[in-house]
Protein backbone atom coordinates (compact mmCIF):
# COMPACT_ATOMS: atom_id res chain seq x y z
CA UNK A 1 0.00 0.00 0.00
CA UNK A 2 3.00 2.19 0.75
CA UNK A 3 4.87 1.33 -2.63
CA UNK A 4 1.23 2.30 -4.69
CA UNK A 5 1.14 5.83 -2.52
CA UNK A 6 4.41 6.42 -3.18
CA UNK A 7 4.49 5.45 -6.96
CA UNK A 8 1.48 8.28 -7.21
CA UNK A 9 3.30 10.98 -5.39
CA UNK A 10 6.04 10.81 -7.83
CA UNK A 11 4.16 10.47 -10.79
CA UNK A 12 1.98 13.50 -9.46
CA UNK A 13 5.26 15.72 -8.94
CA UNK A 14 6.27 14.88 -12.32
CA UNK A 15 3.38 16.59 -13.41
CA UNK A 16 3.86 19.58 -11.45
CA UNK A 17 7.78 20.07 -11.61
CA UNK A 18 9.49 20.70 -14.40
CA UNK A 19 12.11 17.78 -15.61
CA UNK A 20 15.85 18.69 -15.08
CA UNK A 21 16.14 17.70 -18.69
CA UNK A 22 13.82 19.03 -21.06
CA UNK A 23 14.74 17.52 -23.97
CA UNK A 24 16.08 13.99 -24.87
CA UNK A 25 19.67 13.68 -25.08
CA UNK A 26 19.42 10.19 -26.91
CA UNK A 27 17.15 9.62 -29.62
CA UNK A 28 16.38 5.80 -31.00
CA UNK A 29 17.91 6.59 -34.31
CA UNK A 30 21.49 7.62 -35.46
CA UNK A 31 20.52 10.92 -37.07
CA UNK A 32 17.58 12.99 -38.10
CA UNK A 33 18.18 11.23 -42.11
CA UNK A 34 17.82 8.24 -40.07
CA UNK A 35 14.69 9.35 -39.01
CA UNK A 36 13.35 10.77 -41.91
CA UNK A 37 13.63 7.19 -43.88
CA UNK A 38 12.04 6.07 -41.25
CA UNK A 39 9.15 7.75 -42.02
CA UNK A 40 9.30 7.25 -45.37
CA UNK A 41 9.24 3.83 -45.19
CA UNK A 42 6.06 3.94 -42.94
CA UNK A 43 4.27 6.04 -45.22
CA UNK A 44 5.14 3.75 -48.24
CA UNK A 45 3.56 0.87 -46.38
CA UNK A 46 0.67 2.90 -45.84
CA UNK A 47 0.27 4.17 -49.17
CA UNK A 48 1.17 1.05 -51.19
CA UNK A 49 -2.04 -0.78 -51.94
CA UNK A 50 -3.49 2.60 -53.11
CA UNK A 51 -0.16 3.40 -55.09
CA UNK A 52 -0.56 0.35 -56.75
CA UNK A 53 -4.45 0.22 -58.05
CA UNK A 54 -3.88 3.83 -59.09
CA UNK A 55 -0.80 3.11 -61.44
CA UNK A 56 -2.67 0.11 -62.62
CA UNK A 57 -5.34 2.82 -64.04
CA UNK A 58 -2.75 4.69 -65.53
CA UNK A 59 -0.76 2.62 -66.98
CA UNK A 60 -3.87 0.49 -68.68
CA UNK A 61 -3.94 2.02 -72.39
CA UNK A 62 -7.51 0.00 -72.75
CA UNK A 63 -9.52 2.37 -70.79
CA UNK A 64 -10.13 6.03 -71.49
CA UNK A 65 -7.57 8.77 -71.56
CA UNK A 66 -9.70 10.44 -68.91
CA UNK A 67 -9.96 7.91 -66.37
CA UNK A 68 -5.99 7.86 -66.78
CA UNK A 69 -6.15 11.76 -66.36
CA UNK A 70 -8.24 11.57 -62.94
CA UNK A 71 -5.81 8.42 -62.03
CA UNK A 72 -2.55 11.29 -62.60
CA UNK A 73 -4.16 13.90 -60.99
CA UNK A 74 -4.86 11.30 -57.84
CA UNK A 75 -1.18 9.70 -57.87
CA UNK A 76 -0.17 13.37 -57.81
CA UNK A 77 -2.08 14.19 -54.44
CA UNK A 78 -0.62 11.24 -52.42
CA UNK A 79 2.27 12.35 -50.25
CA UNK A 80 6.02 12.53 -52.03
CA UNK A 81 7.71 10.22 -49.05
CA UNK A 82 4.65 7.46 -49.85
CA UNK A 83 6.78 6.94 -53.01
CA UNK A 84 8.79 3.85 -52.54
CA UNK A 85 11.58 5.25 -54.87
CA UNK A 86 12.56 7.45 -52.13
CA UNK A 87 13.47 5.21 -49.77
CA UNK A 88 17.47 5.23 -49.09
CA UNK A 89 18.99 2.35 -47.57
CA UNK A 90 21.42 3.63 -44.51
CA UNK A 91 23.33 1.75 -42.22
CA UNK A 92 21.90 0.72 -39.12
CA UNK A 93 25.14 2.06 -36.62
CA UNK A 94 26.27 5.29 -38.52
CA UNK A 95 23.33 6.32 -40.76
CA UNK A 96 25.63 6.08 -43.47
CA UNK A 97 23.79 5.88 -47.23
CA UNK A 98 26.41 4.45 -49.63
CA UNK A 99 28.03 0.94 -49.30
CA UNK A 100 25.57 -0.59 -47.08
CA UNK A 101 25.52 -4.24 -47.42
CA UNK A 102 21.64 -5.01 -47.70
CA UNK A 103 21.70 -8.62 -45.34
CA UNK A 104 23.06 -7.09 -42.91
CA UNK A 105 21.92 -3.65 -43.15
CA UNK A 106 25.54 -2.42 -42.46
CA UNK A 107 27.70 -0.23 -44.50
CA UNK A 108 31.22 -1.36 -45.34
CA UNK A 109 33.08 -0.44 -43.39
CA UNK A 110 31.16 -1.50 -40.30
CA UNK A 111 30.86 -4.37 -41.82
CA UNK A 112 34.79 -4.59 -42.28
CA UNK A 113 35.66 -3.66 -38.97
CA UNK A 114 33.20 -6.44 -37.27
CA UNK A 115 34.75 -8.65 -39.37
CA UNK A 116 38.66 -7.95 -38.68
CA UNK A 117 37.09 -8.62 -34.48
CA UNK A 118 35.67 -11.32 -35.45
CA UNK A 119 32.14 -9.72 -33.99
CA UNK A 120 30.11 -11.53 -36.75
CA UNK A 121 29.06 -15.19 -36.54
CA UNK A 122 30.10 -16.84 -39.67
CA UNK A 123 32.23 -13.91 -41.19
CA UNK A 124 36.03 -14.17 -41.44
CA UNK A 125 38.28 -12.84 -43.57
CA UNK A 126 39.29 -14.05 -46.99
CA UNK A 127 43.01 -16.03 -46.49
CA UNK A 128 44.45 -17.32 -49.27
Amino acid sequence: MAARALGWALRAARQVLPSPCPRQARSYYVDWRMLRDVKRRKLAYEYADERLRINAIRKNTILPKELQEVADKEIADLPRDSCPVRIRNRCVLTSRPRGVKRRWRLSRIVFRHFADHAQMSGIQRAMW
